[in-house]
């Protein structure tokens, strides 16, 4: 059960990166919105882990 939700999951992986490069190289309309979904997905993705990072290294206790 566990390897057929990872390879779910794999599938799904390749297939956005697919979407992606197609709507670079000027895909059909879904393909497009598909890429721009994943993109901006990522891109909140990619904030909260700066958010995350920022807090954990303002947080410490000052101690070298």
């Amino acid at each position: 059960m566990v390897r057929l939700v990872v390879l779910g999951v794999l599938v799904l992986a390749v297939g956005v990166c697919v979407c992606v490069v197609w709507a670079e190289r000027g895909g059909p309309r879904w393909v497009r919105g598909m890429a721009t979904v994943t993109l901006a997905a990522s891109e909140l993705v990619r904030r909260s882990g700066k958010k995350r990072r920022r807090n954990v290294n303002g947080s410490g206790d000052g101690g070298d």
